[in-house]
């Protein structure tokens, strides 16, 4: 059984900064392609949006439009964690935010789909206050 858990929310100023990590045990950490989503507090499980996605070994990493620039994702495969590094933060920003595994070892179908992912963890809350 694959765990997966995030760990790094809070509460932030506009302008701060926010790393979150994510570890993901139960099997070969390398083979999970790793994506981070974040849900609003006003919408519903199915309109988690797609924040950043990085690839086995880490060499590519997907971020969203709203997010780069601003936003970097990393892994360490030796420590089993994804990063999700959150500079420049705005209230907007603010979400619980969700990192996923898939597993298998093959390409998501749909990298900034919910669905292509087959592990979630419960979420950390990150607040950013104007």
């Amino acid at each position: 059984q694959v765990q997966v858990v995030e760990s790094g929310g809070g509460l932030v100023q506009a302008g701060g900064s926010l790393r979150l990590s994510c570890t993901a045990s139960g099997r070969t950490f390398s083979n999970y392609f790793m994506g981070w989503f974040r849900q609003a507090p006003t919408k519903e499980r199915e309109e988690r949006e797609f924040v950043g996605a990085i690839s086995w070994s880490g060499t590519t990493t997907y971020l969203a439009d709203s997010v780069e620039g601003r936003f970097t994702i990393s892994r360490d495969n030796a420590k089993d964690t994804v990063y999700l590094q959150m500079n420049g933060l705005k209230p907007e920003d603010s979400a619980v935010y969700y990192c996923a595994a898939k597993t298998g070892g093959t390409m998501p179908g749909k990298i900034r789909d919910t669905t292509s992912y087959n592990h979630w963890g419960q979420g950390t809350r990150v607040t950013v206050s104007s």
